[in-house]
């Protein structure tokens, strides 16, 4: 008997390895602000080399994680209301049959241990993780619906994706714009 729960700890073990590498990275790359705009000595007072790389990492891994935890929660919600608005899969087939993408999200965390040192690295293996997702997704998903509802559920899934990134990209830029307006300068 096979247990449909064999990928349940997957998700969490891959949101963790991703938020490791990228905290690492990001650790690095604080240290090296630190030095640069001179914090770095009057933190190394109080802290030696290693207590400051560990504070930080759990800081930003923290951080990392809970962004990960939350993209992995938006982008479920957005996949399971496309099936709803597109799927005639009222036996939930096609959920099961995503079961087993978790796996791919897994093996793409392990490979982001090697571009710890390289942002591009890091962005190029977890586009790259997600977009093999979405192709599965798209593929496992097509066996249950028919090919209108298959491509009805990618084109939600890319718009609204594209609707959310465009709007936080905004609301980022405006709030820079906004910040850099009210400085006084000389």
């Amino acid at each position: 008997m096979k247990n449909p729960y064999i990928y349940g700890y997957l998700p969490l073990i891959t949101i963790i390895l991703f938020s490791l590498t990228f905290g690492l990275y990001t650790v690095t790359e604080s240290i090296e602000i630190f030095k640069k705009i001179g914090v770095y000595t009057g933190v190394r007072e109080f802290l030696s080399e290693i207590q400051l790389r560990v504070f930080l990492l759990i800081v930003i891994a923290t951080i990392y994680f809970m962004i990960f935890s939350a993209l992995k929660l938006i982008g479920e919600t957005i996949h399971d209301m496309g099936m709803l608005f597109f799927s005639k899969d009222i036996e939930g087939k096609g959920v099961f049959a995503l079961k087993g993408g978790s796996v791919i999200f897994f093996f793409g965390s392990l490979l982001s241990a090697i571009g710890i040192t390289n942002i591009y690295i890091l962005a190029a293996i977890f586009v790259v993780t997600i977009f093999i997702y979405f192709v599965f997704v798209i593929y496992k998903i097509s066996v249950h619906v028919s090919f209108g509802a298959s491509v009805g559920v990618m084109l939600f899934e890319m718009v609204t994706w594209v609707v959310i990134i465009t709007l936080v990209v905004y609301a980022f830029f405006k709030l820079y714009n906004g910040i850099v307006s009210s400085l006084p300068f000389n």
